[in-house]
């Protein structure tokens, strides 16, 4: 069909554009980010950790916030791959991240020294619990989240980054 035929010399224009790299010059490249994103992270930690620490803020907020905020690489990296269209790869880095933070460093952090589990905890669990429940009704219901969707949910990260900064 000429739909067919349009798609595909679409589809070869695009890979035309697309330029190789040499494998040792691609793995440089995740070196040198990867440097980049340790030195990045520890110093927007520990200037942010000390920042707040000088207003007062509790050691909870500054987790839920400052240091969970980090994940700056992972916005850049899901942006970038949605910009590019490569929508799994966008949601295989937000899922993946979050299933590697909450069984892996959680695991870690546990299995190094035992963590005291506070009541605001708790209250913070239902929280990721409902949002998530949120997200995947949106993604479910259309089987796509929308930009409409997408602004709901940065509202909700909004809403309980001031819950929090309440408490």
């Amino acid at each position: 069909s000429k739909e067919g035929n349009a798609v595909a010399s679409e589809e070869i224009e695009a890979a035309e554009e697309i330029k190789i790299m040499p494998v040792w010059k691609s793995l440089l490249f995740i070196v040198i980010g990867a440097v980049g994103i340790i030195i990045g992270g520890d110093v927007v930690v520990d200037s942010a950790s000390n920042i707040a620490a000088k207003f007062g803020m509790s050691q909870t907020l500054i987790g839920l916030t400052i240091v969970a905020g980090t994940s700056l690489p992972e916005l850049v990296t899901s942006i970038v791959a949605a910009r590019k269209n490569e929508v799994d790869m966008a949601l295989g880095n937000a899922i993946g991240s979050n299933v590697f933070n909450i069984l892996f460093v959680l695991g870690v952090a546990g299995a190094i020294s035992p963590m005291a589990f506070l009541t605001e905890n708790v209250i913070d669990i239902v929280i990721l619990l409902v949002f998530s429940l949120i997200v995947w009704l949106f993604a479910w219901t259309k089987k796509e989240i929308k930009r409409g969707e997408g602004l709901i949910m940065v509202l909700l990260y909004v809403l309980y980054v001031v819950y929090i900064c309440m408490r």
